[in-house]
């Protein structure tokens, strides 16, 4: 079967899955494989609760019924099916991918464009290899804009990404210290998250740049590229105010968001442009911009009684959480706390990353700080900070200690 008549198969789908555990009635069900999982395992499982096919790549799980579609590689079937589906329907695709800010990023943009047009964006933290062409396959013919976020944590992977979504515009939201162990170091960091530049270069592509960014600037020169910032740029954005919330300006619109921290005024800003690209007016774009509200731990304020808790755990790195820190400061000058977990994937730029968040958040005047993690717990510094090896202590801790704070942050990598 060619890959032509396989999506004949796709289009008669009720769509793909990939877990028995959601198994959807008449959909295509493709048995990926994993370190602790082999989905060839589950064909017949995946047929008696209702799916319509299955892909599998192990013939030992191969009926002659006409039920199961043998393929050499399941997961790089469903990528080559996902860049198939994506050239057959007539959507535009944004790509992005970047260190820090993503997904908030992929959120506003979503938000803008579907004030005008059919809008589909990545769902949860499907950015990765499988997670992409799960969203790509999950367009349709009504779509008209999708929104691809796309992560990645090594050299190579958003040339992968990439090569399927084939964006029409790519967006990166930043460079930072995000796993500085898989890509070795920022210089390398700065190299793999350019992957998706270089394609858009390839394929003819439009990038959109944040013009404050003099590195991405720099490596967009020649490209065809929209560049908001300044009075100077392509998509002038002005910010107006940060406190409590950032008010942002366009064409003559005040639009007072419900995000916190100027770092994500570039994240609005990219969002905006975007949506002046596809020609939405401004009120409009206002409208996107003012309904987005943060969600699933990500700058997120929380009332909890007598507590005012910025929750941003849902992931960490030293860019993110250094960027977090000082808006929190600037927001909560006093009767603060600071509770931060260990930032993982740094490789051997871990203690250095760990002492200067240490420094930063131990040199805040009458700021209480409790530093959890085996990185923190070896960190120097002043003995008013607190350290916790693991969980558990800070768990024994608070069960003894009332929180001494009105105003908590707290933020960490997602294993923590």
């Amino acid at each position: 079967m060619n890959l032509a008549e396989l999506y004949q198969v796709f289009l008669s789908s009720s769509g793909i899955c990939t877990d028995t555990r959601t198994i959807k009635p008449n959909c295509l069900f493709v048995a990926l494989k994993g370190p602790n999982f082999d989905g060839n395992a589950f064909a017949q499982e995946a047929l008696d609760k209702g799916a319509y096919k299955v892909i599998i790549d192990d013939m030992r799980y191969h009926k002659n019924t006409g039920e199961t579609i043998f393929y050499g590689n399941a997961l790089k079937l469903l990528q080559r099916l996902a860049n198939y589906h994506r050239h057959q329907i007539d959507a535009t695709i944004i790509g992005l991918t970047g260190s820090n800010g993503k997904t908030t990023t992929k959120e506003l943009i979503a938000s803008v464009l579907k004030q005008r047009y059919k809008t589909e964006a990545t769902r949860g933290n499907l950015n990765n290899h499988i997670g992409v062409p799960i969203t790509l396959l999950s367009l349709t013919d009504q779509t008209q804009m999708g929104v691809i976020e796309m992560g990645a944590n090594h050299q190579g992977e958003i040339a992968e990404l990439s090569a399927i979504a084939d964006p029409d515009y790519g967006y990166i939201t930043n460079f930072g210290k995000a796993h500085l162990e898989g890509f070795g170091g920022v210089e390398g960091v700065i190299k793999g998250k350019s992957e998706l530049y270089r394609h858009c270069k390839r394929q003819g592509s439009t990038v959109i740049v944040n013009g404050y960014d003099n590195k991405q600037m720099e490596l967009t020169q020649g490209m065809q590229r929209i560049v908001f910032g300044d009075d100077n740029t392509d998509c002038p954005v002005r910010l107006l105010g940060e406190d409590p919330t950032l008010t942002v300006e366009f064409k003559g619109v005040k639009m007072t968001t419900r995000l916190t921290g100027v770092y994500n005024f570039h994240n609005i800003a990219a969002a905006v442009c975007l949506g002046d690209r596809f020609g939405i007016e401004p009120e409009l774009i206002r409208k996107g911009i003012e309904e987005y509200e943060p969600r699933n731990n990500r700058s997120q304020w929380l009332n909890k009684g007598p507590y005012k808790i910025f929750l941003d755990a849902y992931n960490a790195n030293p860019s993110s959480m250094a960027v977090a820190i000082e808006n929190f400061d600037h927001q909560c000058p006093t009767d603060r706390l600071y509770v931060l977990g260990d930032m993982f994937e740094l490789g051997e730029a871990a203690g250095r990353e760990h002492q200067l968040i240490a420094d930063q958040v131990g040199s805040l005047p009458k700021a209480e700080v409790w530093l959890v993690g085996e990185n923190f717990y070896t960190s120097r510094g002043p003995e008013r900070v607190k350290r916790f090896r693991t969980f558990g202590d800070l768990e024994n801790h608070l069960s003894e200690h009332t929180v001494p704070a009105r105003h908590i942050m707290i933020k960490g990598s997602r294993g923590m």
